[in-house]
């Protein structure tokens, strides 16, 4: 693994940390997760992980610094109050270009999970998509709800799973081409708002002016689909 977790923002209750894509937030055999290594290198700073990213996923994450701040933040996710955008890339076309995929989720073999039509565990994901080279659609994917594989499960799903997604059959690539791309939420009375671009993945190369030219950069502001 190439990258390490970077520290972008720092605040009394909370860091914003960038979690490299095939990191395992946290440890698996042999190899150091995000959290143990967050603990090793800040020994001085308590954590408590109020959420997590996939060991494919690159992106931004919330490390509270306290155990109140801990309590109220998972109050904010049980609630939805916290809006969470994501990139993916697809070498696939998608059956449509824009929507939302709405199916309960379902455990199937070996850790993977199954959309069906049920209402039973409801995964709901809000999305659009563009060109963003010959070959390669971008996704910016708006979770509504946050179920264990969701987002990879929607895109396969659409016939469009994430490149580099072995589990979902998106073939053999340098990485998963997933990640968490913004968070905002409303924290003691003040707004707040964290995005942060892909470092890693060469077929990421031009996704900030596409998603300017689309305007997907401003994702609070774009009209989603139902």
């Amino acid at each position: 693994m190439s990258l390490l977790p970077q520290v972008l923002f720092q605040e009394a209750d909370f860091w914003i940390i960038h979690k490299p894509a095939g990191m395992s937030f946290h440890a698996e055999s042999q190899d150091v997760g995000f959290v143990q290594w967050m603990n090793e290198h800040y020994p001085n700073q308590t954590f408590y992980p109020v959420h997590r990213l996939d060991r494919i996923t690159s992106g931004l994450i919330i490390l509270a610094t306290n155990k109140v701040a801990a309590q109220e933040f998972g109050q904010l996710f049980e609630q939805h109050l916290i809006k969470k955008f994501y990139l993916a890339l697809t070498a696939k076309k998608p059956k449509k270009k824009q929507g939302s995929i709405k199916g309960g989720m379902q455990q199937g073999r070996r850790g993977s999970w199954l959309l069906n039509q049920s209402q039973t565990n409801l995964a709901h994901t809000q999305f659009f998509s563009c060109a963003l080279k010959p070959g390669i659609r971008l996704f910016l994917l708006k979770p509504k709800t946050g179920k264990t594989h969701q987002l990879r499960v929607a895109l396969k799903s659409l016939g469009s799973p994430i490149l580099g997604d072995e589990r979902y059959g998106g073939g053999v690539c340098d990485r998963g081409y997933l990640h968490a791309f913004h968070l905002s939420f409303e924290w003691q009375g003040q707004q707040k708002q964290y995005q942060y671009l892909p470092v890693s993945g060469d077929e990421f190369n031009g996704v900030e002016s596409v998603l300017a030219e689309f305007g997907f950069d401003k994702p609070l502001s774009l009209a989603w689909p139902k």
